[in-house]
């Protein structure tokens, strides 16, 4: 690393101002501050020094990110293979996975930090680091079969429209990944929902070659319960086999990319916790209100399927784990307050299963819930700091009577 650093110092001159390579100063300096800490400090005024700065917090987020993917990659080659009707051992239904996730992922970063490195240029300003999770969460958040091209027109939306318009990194009302595939499933429906978009049918460079039986159903198990007549549906797999409470904790079944498996998000949200980069009263809020809507709708609420899912299939099915998990938790979009956290995760896991049930047109629910609570967190936070004002007013009253 001494050589690296070096070699860094050496190359630095040619980027700074008057050197002939200047015009990509922002792309040198946020390629030194990844690998580097920032040597910068202030000369007045007081600040809290720590050798963590942002882009070691967004490390880390992606390095709890990585169960997910990997497991997602592999549960892409076992949905393929379930649904065709072959046989393959454990590499070659990861290797089939790893081949159709990495295009999505090098769209999404390159078509997210290409705009970052051309707002940071033109406002000769670092470039951010906000991007570094962002881009690993987009891939992981959508269909496999997604095209290529659309995931890049969502990722381009949802940059521009979502965070450089407010200001970039930190200024951002609404989660970045979360805009693209609203994006997504509002601009392209068919390729977000349908029995066919969550498991890869085609062959990817020579692996798993075959066509998809006419007789299969890929549709999510919450994708099913929102169409099904009955009250008590059976949920299937891509083969027509019950899905048991197992396969939904494990994570063998259709879903987006990196949200289906709830021991491989666990792994996740412990190295969050244990860094204390996410915060515990947000995600555990989340399930909280998530149970206890479910409960009700289990006892109170109307004759359909999904109302009558039982409250803890419905913690462990689409998007919540994941949302409470790597969304609602984002520093920059959740409340901020301590108290505030609470109320933000518990209505966020509430408002969940509300729109799951009383509006099939929307099964997933965690989608809407967490994004329209990101435009009432500042209005919680306000409300809990003016009502510690209005209480220590009211104390400062009785101390000087």
């Amino acid at each position: 690393m001494k050589a690296l650093r070096n070699y860094l110092d050496k190359i630095k001159p040619n980027f700074e101002e008057g050197g002939k390579f200047h015009a990509f100063q922002s792309v040198f300096d946020g390629f030194e501050t990844f690998l580097f800490v920032p040597n910068k400090t202030s000369n007045s005024g007081t600040h809290i020094h720590d050798s963590i700065d942002s882009k070691r917090i967004m490390s880390i987020v992606v390095i709890a990110l990585m169960p997910a993917l990997l497991f997602g990659m592999y549960n892409v080659g076992y949905q393929h293979f379930l649904a065709i009707g072959e046989n393959a051992g454990f590499w070659e239904m990861f290797f089939y996975g790893f081949l159709a996730v990495l295009p999505k992922i090098v769209v999404s970063y390159v078509v997210g930090l290409g705009i970052e490195f051309i707002v940071a240029q033109w406002k000769k300003e670092e470039i951010q680091e906000g991007f570094l999770v962002s881009g690993m969460l987009i891939p992981m958040i959508v269909p496999v079969d997604c095209p290529l091209w659309i995931l890049a027109v969502a990722t381009a939306f949802a940059v521009i429209f979502a965070k450089e318009v407010f200001g970039g990194t930190g200024m951002n009302v609404f989660n970045v990944a979360l805009v693209t595939r609203a994006f997504l499933f509002f601009a392209y429906p068919s390729k977000m929902s349908g029995d066919a978009v969550w498991i890869g049918k085609d062959s990817v460079f020579g692996f798993g070659g075959g066509q998809v039986v006419d007789t299969f159903t890929g549709a999510t198990p919450l994708g099913q319960a929102a169409v099904s007549a009955t009250s008590d549906p059976t949920i299937v797999n891509a083969i027509g086999n019950p899905t048991s409470f197992w396969d939904m904790v494990v994570g063998l079944i259709p879903g987006s990319i990196g949200e289906t498996s709830v021991i491989a998000i666990l792994l996740g949200a412990i190295l969050l916790l244990w860094t204390g980069v996410a915060s515990w009263k947000t995600m555990i809020s989340v399930f909280v209100g998530g149970a206890l809507m479910g409960l009700i709708f289990n006892n109170f609420g109307p004759d359909t399927a999904m109302a009558h899912m039982p409250w803890y299939e419905h913690l462990v099915l689409g998007g919540f784990c994941f949302g409470a998990v790597f969304m609602a938790t984002d520093p920059v979009t959740s409340a901020r307050t301590e108290k505030g956290k609470f109320i933000f995760g518990f209505l966020i896991g509430a408002m969940a299963i509300i729109i799951r049930v009383l509006n099939p047109g929307y099964p997933e629910g965690m989608m809407l819930a967490i994004l329209l609570m990101n435009i009432f967190a500042p209005l919680i936070d306000y409300c809990i700091v003016q009502s510690n004002i209005s209480r220590r007013e009211k104390r400062a009253v009785k101390s000087n009577n």
